[in-house]
């Protein structure tokens, strides 16, 4: 059995063009998303949308988008992956010093 690489990729701020929340509706696609996919789309991983959004609404925004074939599934779950794609986060390489000044000088790219 080959196993693929699990591969979690937040909605708000990677796929679409985010910059504040609305529980009601998603922002349009980003330029460039759809590509990201196609590239990142093949036999040796699994892509799964990861989102606190409503999860009918994500897969409605997906299937709109034509970005549907591309998942595996939606979750709003964090399930062991082998890599996470999020717009909000930091990798922590083992030092907390490092960490903590990373965490100081953070923002979100949008923000810049």
């Amino acid at each position: 059995m080959v196993y693929k690489k699990k591969i979690l990729i937040d909605l708000d701020g990677v796929l679409n063009q985010y910059e504040e929340f609305d529980e009601n509706s998603i922002p349009p696609i980003k330029e460039g998303a759809k590509e990201f996919l196609e590239q990142l789309s093949n036999d040796e991983t699994e892509l799964y949308l990861f989102t606190t959004r409503n999860l009918l609404l994500a897969s409605k925004w997906l299937i709109e988008n034509d970005l549907d074939k591309y998942f595996k599934d939606v979750t709003n779950i964090k399930i062991p992956a082998y890599l996470y794609i999020d717009d909000r986060c930091i990798r922590f390489d083992g030092q907390y010093e490092k960490t903590l000044e990373a965490i100081n000088k953070f923002k979100v790219y949008w923000k810049e």
